[in-house]
């Protein structure tokens, strides 16, 4: 689901909270409100521009001057352009900045080159007091201008989920300044404000949600990424979201390996459901829980109608709904069937809760294969803590299995932690050693399912001195309130299990594979030949390079 329920429903007791103040409460990423405090933001208007489109940087900083340096982001990171000794300027921002934006005037602008080549376009500023000197970061995606040639494969990036993690200026879908009491988390967010740190950019060796290695038994539960946030001065949803941590791990790996791609948003997929047309391949990666039904109908349409979807990407979950030309995303998530105001009117099929809920009623496992609720969580302090970090092969005679020397049983990816944090399962049943898809949670029963392992959506006390759970047990409850009607030991049970997924899928005219794990791209990054050859198999049959 997420890596937390709303504030109300996940937050620990107050003994549990004196104990782990320092990890848990530590989200808030955003303007100091002090001129004395030096700082440089920025942000723009779009996530994503063509070749020729003007960019409007809109900056407030406490900085004498700054500098800024636009580099592309790919296989290597190369300077594009350097801008010196702008001159600072603050700018007063609204309180409640996270949901209605921070409406600061633009800075500074430039046309988007004609040669920019597609691809994730990093910003680094410099604001300078005196000595004193600090840095943020911001990023765009240039996408392909119209009159030139389309790449075989399109990368989607999830901003869905990037916008629902930001917590920059108070508030995000997890938790915030809202509500009665100014605690509670915000279904309503804007996306006219700086991205919180850590999601454009990450120093090297910044911890996964996933530890390189599960716990000790005995040891208290850990969550290295959290610590490392609090220490360092990042929010701690930059493991959870953001180019930084999932699409640009991607995008380096393919184009080293010699795959030329086009880019795009989940953002502009909402606004331009023919954006998919005429590319071989659409992919993809890292967490991209949050999808509104414009972006999921285009997607079906396109499989449909023959493309090919490779999916490397986990929990698939949420409804969202898209206002004010995309500058407002909603999402009411937990609390929907209470509080988001399309319910119990004509639009209620738009409601921001999770797809299978019965008020939505649009299986997620019918799009993808596989979904969110069948997960979900794994590898994640004690949801499956000392699992194996894999997934078991069950059909090693797949085509996309080709090379990587996997048998029947063997693991794929335990040694490059690739198996979690969230995972997207299926309802299936195991006959003569083999898996098949059921079809009891709408998916079909021509999935063929490759590799399975194990998620939760509960966290297990062992009920070690000193230790302090994140996740709970409050994700079992609701959705065993949410899916089976009300909350009893027996909805529970079955609430908290859950397993994740490698499918194949042939839809329509069209195929889909789906990895549906968050940390595939760590198999990339982190060289695994057995990941690395199964992506490849995919790519090149997707795109036609084979």
């Amino acid at each position: 689901m997420s890596d937390e329920t709303n504030a109300k429903e996940s937050c620990p007791s107050p003994r549990s909270r004196a104990r782990a103040r320092h990890i848990l409460d530590n989200y808030y990423i955003g303007p100091a409100r002090d001129a004395s405090i030096l700082e440089i933001w920025a942000y723009t208007e779009r996530f994503s521009y063509e070749p020729g489109e003007t960019v409007g940087l809109r900056v407030s900083t406490t900085a004498e001057t700054w500098d800024m340096e636009i580099s592309r982001d790919g296989g290597k990171l190369q300077s594009v352009l350097t801008v010196q000794n702008l001159p600072g300027v603050f700018h007063e921002t609204p309180e409640d900045c996270s949901v209605k934006g921070c409406d600061w005037p633009t800075a500074y602008s430039f046309e988007i080159p004609l040669d920019w080549k597609p691809g994730g376009y990093l910003f680094k500023l410099t604001g300078r007091k005196g000595a004193a000197e600090v840095q943020e970061h911001h990023l765009i995606l240039v996408r392909r201008a119209q009159a030139t040639k389309q790449a075989p494969i399109l990368l989607l990036c999830a901003t869905g989920t990037w916008v629902a993690y930001n917590c920059w200026g108070g508030s995000n879908a997890y938790e915030g300044i809202t509500g009665a009491d100014g605690k509670q988390f915000s279904p309503i967010l804007s996306t006219q404000r700086p991205w919180s740190r850590g999601f454009c950019w990450l120093p090297t060796g910044a911890p996964r949600a996933l530890p390189e290695a599960p716990p000790r038994v005995g040891d208290m539960v850990r969550y290295h990424y959290m610590e490392w946030a609090y220490a360092y001065g990042y929010s701690k949803k930059y493991a959870s979201a953001g180019w930084a941590s999932y699409e640009r791990h991607f995008a380096k790996w393919a184009e080293t390996q010699g795959y030329t791609l086009d880019y795009a948003t989940l953002h502009d997929l909402h606004d331009d459901p023919e954006l998919l047309d005429g590319y071989e391949c659409v992919v993809c990666v890292g967490h991209d829980e949050y999808w509104s039904r414009e972006m999921r109908l285009a997607i079906d349409t396109y499989v449909e109608n023959g493309g090919h979807v490779a999916r490397f990407a986990g929990n698939f979950l949420w409804q969202i709904r898209l206002e004010e030309y995309g500058r407002t995303q909603i999402c009411y998530k937990y609390i929907a069937t209470e509080t988001d105001p399309v319910r119990d009117t004509n639009d209620s099929h738009l409601l921001t809760g999770a797809w299978e809920q019965p008020e939505v009623n649009w299986p997620g496992a019918q799009t993808f294969g596989a979904n969110g609720s069948k997960g979900v969580y794994a590898g994640l302090g004690n949801c499956v803590g000392r699992g194996s970090g894999g997934f078991t092969i069950y059909r090693p005679g797949h085509w996309a299995l080709n090379g990587a020397h996997l048998g029947y049983g063997d693991v794929l990816g335990a040694s490059s932690r690739i198996y979690g944090y969230e995972v997207d399962g299926l309802d299936h049943v195991i006959r003569d050693g083999l898996p098949f898809a059921t079809g009891k949670d709408g998916a079909s029963t021509n999935i063929e399912i490759i590799g399975l392992g194990l998620g939760t959506n509960a966290e297990t006390d062992h009920g070690v001195t000193g230790e302090t759970l994140y996740i709970g047990k409050s994700d079992a409850e609701w959705k065993a309130r949410a899916m089976y009607g009300s909350l009893t030991p027996e909805t529970y049970d079955t609430a908290l299990r859950g397993n994740g997924v490698m499918v194949h899928w042939q839809r329509g005219k069209g195929e889909i594979f789906n990895a549906a794990t968050c940390e595939w791209v760590m198999g990339l990054a982190r060289k695994d030949f057995q990941v690395e050859m199964i992506t490849r198999n995919v790519l090149d049959r997707f795109s036609g390079r084979s």
